[in-house]
């Protein structure tokens, strides 16, 4: 029996003691997290705020009490590891509640603290962020107890987008500033035309190149001038690494603090592992370094991660795709592959088709634009982004099938689609993308 560390309980901490528990009924697990809450659906968030999400039990999956009765593994909340010996295989911990801290040693330690947000040092007590539990009921209960009328969302990537959405739809009239013009920077920027299209359409004002300087009382002063009155901020501005704890460690850090793994989610020290928003690892289709910090990639490495321990090092990570898709009123803006940045590492062509999502004459149709990157040479697809109404999802999630197996563009006219007038076309716009490839 060995005792096995972990560090965080969200997402990646929580799942992965979980998948170490379904192959290993005896060791010891311990999980230390350094907030309040352990295993919500952080995803859920933004939808609980909008009341979308009705119930806060349905964000909030399980209490260390649950954890601890249904797998026996020990959650310890309001503990947070604040140095690591990897030459002495011991963790010190700091318990917030007794404000003392104190030394756990470990056989296995597995690191999933996971990113905090970042501040802008408004100093004001209307603005927000939105990381975890705890900024949720802040905000929930400030626009409860505030009769909150009007908001500003400072950002424009998913965090803020998916807010705005669902602020608006709680009938409180949001407005978005961005310091430049490149809103949601995972998607190609003439892509990303319908968020300005369905912020105009609600009348939700916007400006871009635009940042705030101070705040006082409820007047926002920005950069160009002007001065506005809002009942809320949430800051919306990135994130960074909790990994200031692992400076004084043996752990490599990179240049940005976060975590390399290898395809075992191993670190550099063999019996310390990491996963979650902390790390950085490879692409799968592309001899590229990659970042992911989305809900799959964590839950992939939960189970590779805990397969390891089991003894199984047959099962590997094969490494990310980055698929990716976010919902802002009534369109879906999906990508797979390498950022748009990432394509100046290769020679490559693009196609794009605009058609209808299914056939013509029934009824809903609405435009799809389905964009694909493909390397000049090898013709493998590196990168597909789509815009559309519906519809989106599936064809993304086609083309990151498409690419986990190396197909080329050509490949794609030899995709059969599941054919319906409700559904799709005789020829799906993936083979359409195909077919005028041929002409490149």
């Amino acid at each position: 029996m060995s005792k096995i560390v972990v560090v965080g309980a969200v997402a990646g901490g929580a799942t992965v003691a979980s998948q170490i528990r379904r192959l290993d009924k005896e060791s010891e697990i311990i999980v230390f997290e350094k907030d309040r809450d352990m295993s919500f659906a952080n995803c859920a968030l933004p939808y609980y705020i909008g009341n979308v999400v009705t119930s806060r039990d349905l964000v909030l999956e399980a209490t260390p009490e649950q954890f601890y009765d249904s797998k026996q593994i020990t959650v310890k909340p309001y503990h947070e590891v604040t140095a690591v010996d990897t030459a002495e295989n011991k963790v010190i911990v700091y318990d917030k509640k007794a404000e003392q801290s104190y030394t756990v040693e470990y056989d296995k330690l597995v690191l999933s603290p996971g990113c905090s947000a970042n501040h802008l040092n408004l100093n004001s007590p209307i603005a927000f962020t939105l990381r975890n539990m705890e900024d949720t009921d802040a905000i929930y209960q400030f626009i409860e107890h505030h009769q909150v009328q009007n908001a500003l969302v400072i950002g424009a990537g998913y965090i803020s987008l998916e807010i705005l959405d669902n602020l608006y739809e709680r009938n409180i009239q949001p407005m978005l500033i961005h310091r430049s013009e490149h809103i949601n920077k995972l998607m190609d920027s003439d892509m990303n035309e319908p968020i300005i299209e369905e912020m105009d359409r609600r009348g939700i004002p916007y400006r871009l190149n635009e940042e705030v300087v101070k705040v006082e009382g409820n007047e926002v002063h920005f950069k160009s001038g002007a001065v506005k009155t809002f009942d809320l901020i949430i800051e919306g501005v990135g994130v960074k690494p909790n990994s200031a704890f692992l400076q004084s460690s043996s752990i490599h850090l990179d240049e940005h603090g976060y975590i390399p793994v290898n395809n075992k989610f191993e670190t550099n020290i063999p019996n310390v592992y990491a996963l979650g928003d902390i790390i950085t690892s490879h692409y799968r289709h592309v001899d590229l370094p990659a970042h992911v910090p989305l809900a799959w990639g964590a839950h992939r490495a939960a189970s590779i991660i805990a397969e390891q321990l089991a003894g199984n090092k047959k099962i590997l990570f094969k490494g990310y795709l980055g698929s990716n898709i976010v919902k802002f009123f009534d369109y879906t803006f999906a990508s797979v592959g390498v950022s748009p940045s990432e394509l100046t590492h290769f020679n490559y062509k693009m196609v794009e088709v605009y058609q209808n999502d299914h056939a013509g004459y029934y009824p809903n149709n609405h435009k799809l634009h389905l964009r694909v990157y493909f390397d000049s040479n090898t013709r493998q697809i590196l990168r597909a982004a789509a815009v559309g109404k519906s519809g989106v999802d599936k064809r993304i999630d086609v083309l990151s099938m498409a690419m986990m197996h190396q197909s080329t563009i050509d490949d794609l006219t030899d995709f059969e689609v599941a054919y319906a007038p409700p559904y799709s076309r005789p020829k799906d716009i993936i083979n359409m993308i195909g077919y005028k490839a041929r002409n490149l």
